[in-house]
Order: structure tokens, then sequence, then C-alpha cells
């Protein structure tokens, strides 16, 4: 019997108990979210655990925040989002001009540090551009112009960077200077593969300031291209070629060649051959030919002038004649030239044959035709040429020399050849 009126008495009293906690959902989240700025327009109802949410909120994250903090409190099974979300509100423009003040007020606050900070960065760019500009200091430091303007440069970049990291520094962006020189690293190896001809190109320039293997003026044959040389500079060498025109060479190109200095020593060889009749004493026409050479002022007797036997033929002896000049005091052409022509001449005075082409000509049906025929053993004695000014002329051709020194004493590119370096 007691326990059905336990019963029965639950049974009656439970509904005041649920609306007793409907009340109490009800007034704690109203409570909540009138102690709050963003949420004090919303309002609540509860009724058998379902809350209902309603009002203007300033957002749809404000919202999502009501909605969840409904969710979690006691007593609620579900929540009912009637909210309107509001894309322009007065707490949007407030949260907006609270947060520009309070950039503003910070900035202010940091203007001394941000103003510390470009000083030591252009306090820094300006010191490097004074130290670079020291002529004098890197002209004592580097080997040649080239190497000195590239020490400055790179002096005043250091001195730039430098600055910036100090600057960052004190604005405590630690961060940033990581990833600036991240990037950097990755943009340099992205223009290293795209500039690789220049790059290539400029340590060439680096390599031939250093080494100097030839000198302005000199005569040069770097690959299958002969000239004077002009100047060297960073990007290229500038000759002249022996028919007076300007030739530019990349100096990787140069760096790379093969090349012939004609004008390092001034003593140089030249030589030619002259063929004798096979029935003539070949030691007699060197002898006849060697003292022909001995007796020109251009031939030096030391090194001394030699022959030597090239070839037998079927109807000749082919003779090597080797002789020296002084390149300062007689032109190379010249001195080849005089001595071909006064050798030729001295062997076929001495009666030497000079043998020419022979041809076989086989003649049929030539009845009534006279032929004159040479008799065997019969030759024809040359003309003897008369001597010319021409016969000793050997003075070196200055012609190209003097448009180079002009060129070199016109103002242009910067000369990277040093004339106090020793040519390799």
């Amino acid at each position: 019997m007691r326990a059905f009126l336990i019963c029965l008495a639950l049974f009656f009293a439970s509904p005041v108990f649920a609306q007793t906690a409907d009340l109490d959902a009800q007034t704690s989240l109203s409570a909540i979210y009138g102690s709050t700025t963003d949420m004090a327009k919303i309002s609540v109802t509860v009724e058998n655990g379902v809350a209902t949410l309603s009002g203007d909120i300033p957002n749809a994250d404000i919202a999502a925040k009501a909605v969840e903090i409904a969710q979690n409190r006691d007593g609620i099974v579900y929540v009912q989002d009637q909210l309107d979300r509001a894309l322009v509100g007065e707490n949007n423009v407030g949260n907006a001009l609270g947060g520009l003040e309070k950039d503003v007020r910070e900035i202010t606050r940091a203007l001394p540090l941000i103003g510390l900070a470009l000083f030591v960065f252009f306090f820094m760019w300006w010191v490097g551009n004074i130290v670079s500009r020291r002529k004098a200091l890197w002209g004592r430091i580097a080997t040649n112009p080239f190497l000195g303007e590239l020490l400055s440069q790179t002096v005043r970049v250091l001195f730039i960077v430098g600055g910036l990291i100090i600057a960052l520094n004190l604005l405590g962006a630690q961060s940033l200077i990581a990833t600036i020189l991240g990037g950097a690293g990755v943009v340099g190896i992205a223009l290293g593969f795209a500039v690789r001809d220049t790059l290539e190109n400029y340590l060439a320039s680096i390599m031939l300031s250093l080494r100097q293997p030839f000198r302005a003026g000199d005569h040069v044959l770097i690959g299958e291209r002969e000239g004077k040389v002009m100047r060297l500079t960073s990007r290229a060498t500038i000759l002249m070629t022996m028919d007076g025109n300007h030739l530019r060479i990349p100096n990787s190109a140069v760096f790379k060649a093969v090349i012939l200095n004609y004008t390092t020593n001034s003593e140089r060889r030249f030589n030619f051959q002259l063929g004798v009749d096979a029935a003539d004493d070949p030691v007699a026409a060197m002898k006849t030919g060697l003292d022909v050479m001995r007796g020109h002022d251009f031939v030096l007797d030391d090194p001394a002038p030699s022959a030597s036997i090239s070839e037998v033929g079927d109807s000749n002896i082919v003779i090597n004649f080797f002789g020296w000049v002084d390149q300062t005091q007689a032109s190379f052409g010249k001195a080849r030239s005089l001595s071909i022509r006064s050798v030729k001449d001295a062997l076929e005075d001495q009666g030497f044959s000079l043998p020419e082409p022979i041809y076989r000509v086989k003649l049929d049906n030539m009845s009534g035709t006279q032929l004159h025929l040479k008799r065997s053993g019969e030759t024809k004695t040359p003309a003897k040429r008369q001597p010319t000014e021409l016969d000793e002329d050997t003075a070196p051709d200055t012609s190209i020399d003097s448009k180079v020194e002009a060129e070199l004493d016109a103002a242009g590119e910067t000369n990277l050849l040093d004339t106090n370096r020793p040519v390799e």
C-alpha cells in the first residue's frame, strides 16, 4: 500500500520537476548570454528540454558558439537555432574599430623601435657604399681591377644584408629572416640554371684576369681566330683582325680555346719548300740555299738557318729550308717571302733545275702536222731579274699596331689586362 502511494505521488510531481528544470536551464542560459557583449541580444526559451535560441547575432561564428553553450547545458536535449545572423552589425563595426585602434596603439608604441631598425639598415647601407668606393684599398688587395671591383661589390652586398638582418632582429622578426634566406637560396638555384651561360662567361672572365694569357697588342691565334689583342673586358676578349676589323670573342670560349701567342717569344721560325731535279745533288742545293739565307741581315745567326730533305718524288727532290727572324726587327711574312725568292734565284743561277709539271700527250692521225719538240737536255735559261728596293725591305708592318694603340688610348671599356703581371 505504501509503495502504491509513493508511485502515485511521483506521478503527479514529475511535471512540476520538469518545469522547474526547464526554468533553471532557461535562466542559466539567459544569464550566460547576457553577461557577454556578442550574445546579449539572444532570447532563450526552454520547454521539455528543448532550447529555442532567437534574436540577432553579429556573425555565424558567434551563433555557433551560442548553440554549443546551450548543448553543453545540463537538462538540454535539443537546441533549435532560430538566430538571425547579421553580416554587418554594431558589434562588427565596433570590433573592427576596436581592432584598428589596438593596431594603431601598437604601431605607435613600436615607432621608436621601427625608426631604430630603419636607421640601422640605412646606416649599414651607407657604410657599405663608402667602403666599396675605396678603390685604392681594393686595388692593393686585389691583383687586377676586375677582382677589385668584384670584391668591393661583394662587401657592399654583405653590409646591406647584415643591416637587414640586424633591423629584423630589432623588430623581433627572426622567423622572417629564415624565410627570406630560404627563399633567396631557392631563387638563387633557379637563377643559376637560368643564367648558366652568363655565369660561365663571368667565371671565365675572372680566371682570364688571373691567368693573363696575353697582353694588349699581342698577336694571338685563339682557336681559329687570329688578330691583335685590344682589351679584355668582363664579358669578352676584343681582337683587331689582320684585316683591321673588330672581333669580340666571349671569354668562356677564350678560356676553353687553344691560344697561340706569336708575340711572347720575339724569335720565330719560318720554313718553305723548294724542289730540285732528281738528277741534281740535293746537298749542293741545300748549301747554296743556306749560303743565301745567311747573307740576309734579317735571318738570325743564332739559331742558324737549316735545311733538310723532305721527300724524294718520281722526278724531283723536295727540300725544306728553315730560318729564324726577330719579329721586333723584321716582318715575319716579308722575311719568308724574300727568302723564298732569293733561294729560288740562287738555285737557278747555279744550274739547278726546278722541275715543272710533266704532261703526257697522245696524238693520233696527225699527218701533215709539224711538231716542235724540245730536245732532251735542252733547258730554257731564265731571264735575270733586276734587284729592287723590295729585296731587303723586311721592316715590321706597324699599321695594325697603330690602330690597336689608337683604340687603347680612346675612352672605352675597362681593360682587365695588367701589364705588371707575367704572361702565362
